[in-house]
């Protein structure tokens, strides 16, 4: 009972990082309804970033994750505007296969340039162990519970108080009506993939000083992972991909404290598969019906 509880606390850990990148891709379905499979590596370009700002820079880590997190948003917003934005009118599996083409180019140039080897990540921030109970939980642990909250508190806010979050649900519910309202909607697009993409390199930072080592492959596996949260909680719905990360979040650390970590994964996916059969339009999703 003790290894389960301790497992469920850093499942909660887990879970707040594909959480922040299941934000990533829900708001980029929500708008355009395209699935960024881009957004993994958009998390592991973040840590790279972080990673030398720290090493060549001396930077203290707090600087560090503002600055990633703002050139990983341009670099978000570079790949909208050459990859995305020209196949914007076209079909759906196009932008499909364009995402999966751009995951891929981005995966090889850090390999080319960076080697595919793992880094160690720089400890910015020295590790403490703290005991409540039976429960062990580390400094390092909390930093990542509560950024990653407060990253979720602030994009809310964004988004339900600000005049560009409005333009962000204007533009979700109909594009079209909303430019002929005056709402620029190629500039709302690039500030989501924006925001998404900051969310993402936070991630990236955050799971590189847990683990202590990066690699050009990072993004693959939590960005799918990242992505079975966004549907499980509801694709489109922003409150339901932060719950649907920590559930995935959940689910995997609970396989692992029963002793199946070997199918961590292939639960993860079954998780996937299940919710598309019995409910595909996640927890929180409304199943509509369309009039033919």
């Amino acid at each position: 009972m003790e290894l389960i509880l301790q497992q469920l606390i850093n499942g909660l850990f887990l879970g707040s990082i594909y959480a922040l990148m299941a934000l990533g891709y829900t708001m980029v379905y929500g708008i355009i309804k395209l699935i960024n499979f881009a957004h993994g590596e958009i998390y592991m370009i973040g840590s790279f970033i972080g990673y030398y700002l720290i090493n060549q820079f001396n930077m203290g880590f707090f600087p560090a994750l503002v600055l990633s997190m703002a050139l990983s948003a341009v670099v978000g917003v570079t790949i909208e505007f050459l990859a995305y934005r020209p196949l914007r009118k076209s079909t759906r599996i196009a932008a499909l296969i364009t995402a999966i083409g751009v995951s891929f180019f981005l995966q090889n140039i850090m390999i080319y340039f960076f080697s595919s080897s793992t880094r160690a990540f720089p400890q910015a921030i020295q590790r403490h162990s703290y005991k409540l109970g039976f429960i062990e939980v580390s400094n390092i642990q909390l930093l990542i519970l509560g950024i990653s909250l407060t990253l979720m508190i602030l994009l809310q806010l964004i988004v339900k108080q600000t005049k560009m979050g409005k333009a962000m649900r204007a533009v979700s519910v109909d594009a079209d009506a909303a430019q002929l309202m005056g709402i620029n909607v190629n500039r709302t697009i690039s500030f989501t993939f924006a925001l998404g993409s900051a969310l993402a390199a936070a991630g990236g930072m955050l799971i590189g000083l847990y683990y202590n080592s990066i690699d050009p492959m990072m993004g693959v596996v939590p960005g799918l992972k990242s992505f079975v949260a966004a549907v499980l909680g509801g694709i489109g719905i922003i409150p339901g991909a932060a719950l649907g990360g920590f559930v995935i979040g959940l689910i995997e650390t609970i396989t692992t404290a029963i002793g199946f970590s070997d199918y961590k994964d292939a639960v993860v996916y079954g998780v996937l598969i299940l919710i598309l059969l019995i409910r595909p339009a996640g927890i929180l999703g409304k199943n509509l019906k369309e009039k033919v």
